[in-house]
């Protein structure tokens, strides 16, 4: 029941998936009164909080979320240990080395014996994951015999490859420095673009410009954390003074020697209004590096766990991986796992092969594990980027991801801009700058609210319908607008106020069947954030509700 109004669910299995359908999807409504003329007093009923015309799904397994009057009770299924995959040889993965993960109450001795016997050496162990071991093979032993010999043992959970990972960028050609027009964050058609095709930043900035206080790992090539519009932005360890962790080199230097992770780091937490090249979509966060791709983009799922470990255990709030990889491991699936029951929101790229990755997937994006985050890339114009993958089930949102600008590199000055910079790996930053903003507006909201809220804040579009999850785009000023609640003021002639936050333009409905709406007014809420609402209509009963505005 919902306010006394039992609104149908359905539940469905498809593709290995379980969906729960809902016929609203959005934060549309807060409070939906009825009015009975024929009492002596006005009778209020409180029907939704939602409402829309095409029906929203969450599509992560433990993603099932019920909203009621405002906020949200979240219903978790529990989670069985990720178990190895099968084909498991079939993706690109290093010759050198395997994962492991010891059964439970195994003795250690047994398995170290095993190691030994082999020729094998423990490069490291992850305690946090369940003991999840990196293992070095000795000179001359295939990865197909190692995973035999380590499966054959009846000692350990799974044995799989260390698959490799690569960024999820497209470069340009030619770098040049510009200080550009950021369009994703206001675009007002310049540049051959779409009127309003942007995130709604400078709307959003009017709620909230700071997350001063929410880390946002970047797993990525490493991060120049001396750049002028980063350095006030970079998380500091407060144990040796570094600003993360570089599992190619096994040690806390995790500056950038490629590019891709600074350029990841500008989009989502440039410092904003300093006067100086590009603004994040946070202007104040706490960036920590976790450098796991090397000088060419390229790293393998241990690095990428190593520096999961170290995010998850150094106080990280949200992750953001704009990588991929063809191969599914159990091993990263228990390393977000573990993020996941520390309340930690993990974004992932969708990847950049123009694919369909509910028929072929891409990893990380397609653990079916409800704090991921799946982002495809959108364009100046809304349209689905040309090679953003995208999924109706595995990519849960858009963002844009064309055409970028940010901060770059080469020096502490330089900022790269180029019709040529383009991938979901630029898309996903927006969504992660995004997560942070509004961890530090609603911050007793658990990950799935805040996934939930997300989510329902899209802009959909007919580009993007079948495409992802919510058939829509990021939507910044919309996943940081409060709830719109409607309170009852006077009964002759019936009167409400709308609270809605400030300067906010809302449209109020009526309906006398609950079926059928129509639009009576039209009024923006003034710095206070309310308006009233004053009925003039006569009718038997009527209902009211009150949503955001187009």
């Amino acid at each position: 029941m919902i306010g006394g109004c039992e609104c149908a669910q359905s539940a469905s299995r498809s593709g290995g998936r379980w969906h729960r359908e809902w016929p609203f999807s959005g934060f549309a409504i807060n409070l939906l009164l009825r009015l009975g003329f024929a009492t002596a007093a006005p009778h209020f009923q409180c029907e939704s909080n939602l409402v829309a015309a095409t029906p929203l799904r969450f599509n992560r397994t433990m993603r099932i979320h019920r909203a009621i009057a405002g906020s949200f009770v979240v219903l978790c299924l529990s989670l069985p240990a990720a178990t190895a995959q099968p084909d498991a040889l079939k993706a690109p993965h290093r010759a050198d080395r395997i994962l492991v993960m010891p059964k439970v109450d195994q003795d250690t001795g047994e398995l170290n014996r095993l190691h030994a016997r082999g020729g094998s050496k423990v490069l490291k162990s992850f305690p946090g994951i369940r003991g999840l071991q990196v293992i070095q093979l000795p000179t001359g032993e295939s990865v197909a015999g190692a995973l035999a010999r380590y499966e054959q043992s009846g000692l350990v959970e799974f044995a799989e490859p260390d698959y490799e990972i690569h960024a999820a960028a497209t470069f340009p050609n030619d770098l040049y420095f510009t200080n550009g027009t950021l369009w994703a964050l206001n675009n007002t058609g310049q540049s051959g673009g779409t009127p309003d095709a942007d995130i709604d930043a400078p709307e959003a900035w009017d709620i909230r410009t700071s997350a001063s206080n929410i880390v946002v790992a970047v797993l990525d090539t490493g991060i120049r954390a001396t750049h002028e519009d980063l350095a006030a932005n970079m998380w500091t360890n407060v144990l040796d003074g570094s600003h993360g962790w570089n599992a190619i080199a096994t040690n806390n230097s995790s500056g950038d020697d490629q590019g891709h992770g600074t350029l990841v780091a500008g989009v989502l937490g440039a410092v904003g209004n300093n006067g100086k090249g590009v603004a994040g979509v946070a202007w104040q966060v706490q960036i920590m590096s976790g450098k796991c791709l090397d000088g060419s983009g390229n790293g393998s799922d241990s690095t990428l766990i190593d520096c999961i470990e170290y995010a998850r255990t150094n106080g990280a709030h949200i992750i953001n991986a704009s990588l991929d990889s063809a191969g599914y491991s159990a091993a990263v699936s228990n390393a977000i796992v573990a993020c996941r029951n520390a309340g930690i929101l993990f974004v992932a790229s969708a990847g950049n092969n123009g694919a369909d990755i509910d028929i072929i997937p891409r990893y990380p994006s397609c653990y079916d594990i409800d704090n991921i985050v799946s982002v495809a890339a959108s364009t100046r114009t809304d349209a689905l980027w040309s090679s953003s993958n995208y999924g109706a089930t595995n990519v849960d949102l858009a963002a844009p991801g064309a055409q970028m600008c940010s901060t770059f590199f080469i020096n502490d000055t330089f900022y790269l801009n180029s019709t040529s910079l383009a991938g979901t790996s630029m898309a996903a930053p927006y969504v992660a700058g995004t997560l942070a903003l509004m961890k530090a507006k609603f911050p007793t909201e658990a990950h799935q609210q805040i996934i939930a809220r997300l989510l329902a804040a899209t802009d959909p579009l007919p580009s993007l319908a079948g495409k992802c999850v919510t058939g829509g785009r990021l939507n910044l000023r919309k996943a940081l607008s409060p709830d719109i609640r409607l309170t009852p003021l006077a009964a002759s002639p019936f009167q409400f106020s709308v609270a809605a936050g400030p300067c906010r333009q809302c449209v109020i409905e009526t309906s006398t069947n609950l079926l059928n709406w129509t639009a009576v007014a039209t009024n923006t809420t003034s710095t206070n954030g309310t308006f009233l609402f004053t009925n003039n209509l006569v009718a038997p009963a009527q209902f009211f509700r009150a949503a955001a505005a187009p």
